[in-house]
């Protein structure tokens, strides 16, 4: 016989919010069975109306909150939530933080590396307006083109100009960009018939030198009037040093396209880190918080404890950013990165910084990391950056081989970060000290976090 659900859709009952799900839904259970509650927070007694039930858990909405959580905050606008852009906004900023370093400990716990301690979580001064790169869609919306978002796990369509978590100023261009645009009667892209010619605009702002890049992403290759689009977003907008075109002509949500044309300035921003200069180009990859990121950067290299030494491997190096700070403490740096226009802009940056202990490759990260050892190179400490999918097994074997006595590993993932300390364990790695959970996405569910692994003593 089928497991049946203990409530069914349409059915309202009330529950108490247990805990939060990684994706910040509140979580009720009925007989066991969980209820994700969108917008509910832990310990909020909650009336509900089930939305879907399925056999292994269902989905419900709140209807009435009978009490509410000390920690929950007025919320600013609902669309935010809406479409996930700031999830967590109607919490407060000492319990998300609280919230992030549990996502840590409960996926160590439930991997059996409940012995490993987690440090609290490093947040910021002023959780909102931190971004320093925007995405936006462009659509038609009442008959003209706007900008905005889509709700979360759907392609409807919301406008919005003010995004919270983003640079203001960043908002600010993206409105005047998108006045222009309505000026010069430029179609918004329609997904659903593939016509149209603004897909998305995307802007980024240095932090501390204030340049403006403005990316128009369009589907077809001529964007009529673009000389004058492009001088009219630089008379308005005297801090925009860069306006590009992106073609995307894909059906696809991926954002950018393969070819970029500069149509007005640069095709560069530049900005500093950690005291570094950094030229970045529209399909760098460069975080978006960088007041933390010089907090995670400056811990990371502090952990990697180089005393001028070293030989150190930076897999999944992007434009340079941590490897040019490594290369201020290490002997040597050895960089390598898949995307070849990063490797390009490492090599650049590198020369802008007048360091010159570095070599950075273009390929895959385990094929490097066994080429360099192939030829000698042993490291003594590696760095990794990865993706949210984490390491490899490939790479680990490689990172193994290679023996060095350290390797620091910055995660955007916390799940891929306790799978691949797992794996380590298995070779012989171990954790030491506390893992540091960084919060580089406030007023969102995601958590970037620090761990050391060090090779058992033989």
């Amino acid at each position: 016989m089928k497991n049946k659900a203990p409530v069914s859709k349409n059915e309202e009952l009330t529950a108490t919010i247990e805990d939060l799900t990684y994706q910040g839904m509140g979580v009720a259970k009925v007989d066991g069975y969980p209820l994700f509650v969108a917008g509910a927070l832990p310990g909020e007694q909650v009336k509900l109306h089930v939305l879907k039930a399925d056999k292994k858990y269902g989905f419900a909405k709140a209807i009435d909150y009978l009490t509410t959580s000390p920690d929950r905050v007025a919320p600013g606008k609902k669309e935010l939530v809406q479409t996930g852009i700031a999830p967590l906004q109607h919490w407060t900023y000492a319990a998300q933080l609280k919230y992030k370093r549990k996502l840590v400990t409960d996926l160590l716990q439930k991997s059996h590396l409940s012995n490993l301690e987690v440090a609290p979580t490093v947040g910021m001064e002023n959780p909102s307006g931190y971004r320093n790169k925007a995405q936006v869609p462009a659509r038609d919306f009442k008959g003209q083109l706007t900008t905005g978002f889509f709700r979360r796990g759907s392609h409807n369509f919301v406008p919005l100009e003010d995004y919270f978590i983003q640079d203001p100023r960043i908002d600010e261009v993206i409105l005047v960009v998108r006045d222009i645009l309505r000026e010069f009667k430029v179609p918004a892209y329609n997904e659903e018939k593939h016509t149209g010619v603004i897909r998305n605009v995307m802007v980024r702002r240095g932090h501390y030198s204030g340049e403006v890049m403005v990316v128009l992403v369009t589907k077809t290759k001529k964007l009529m009037g673009a000389a004058e689009i492009s001088a009219q977003i630089q008379e308005k907008c005297s801090d925009v040093v860069s306006v590009i075109q992106n073609i995307n002509s894909e059906k696809t949500n991926v954002i950018l396209g393969k070819t970029s044309k500069v149509l007005r300035g640069r095709n560069y921003i530049q900005d500093q880190l950690n005291g570094l200069t950094f030229n970045i180009s529209a399909q760098s990859f460069y975080q978006v918080n960088p007041v933390q990121t010089e907090k995670l950067y400056a811990r990371a290299v502090e952990l990697a404890d180089l005393t001028g030494t070293e030989t150190v491997v930076d897999a999944y190096c992007g434009i340079g950013t941590i490897s040019l700070s490594l290369a201020q403490a290490a002997k040597q740096v050895y960089g390598v990165e898949i995307v070849p226009e990063a490797i390009a802009d490492a090599k650049e940056n590198a020369r802008l910084n007048n360091l010159k202990n570095l070599t950075f490759e273009t390929g895959n990260a385990e094929d490097a990391l066994a080429k360099w050892v192939s030829d000698g190179i042993q490291p003594d400490v590696i760095m990794v950056d990865p993706p949210r999918k984490g390491l490899t097994e490939n790479f680990i074997e490689a990172a193994v081989k290679a023996a060095p006595q350290k390797v620091v590993y910055v995660s955007c993932n916390p799940a891929t970060l306790v799978r691949d300390i797992e794996r380590f364990g298995e070779q012989g790695y171990s954790v030491i000290g506390a893992l540091e959970p960084f919060d580089q996405f406030p007023q969102t569910t995601h958590v970037e976090t620090i761990a050391v692994l060090e090779k058992a003593a033989d």
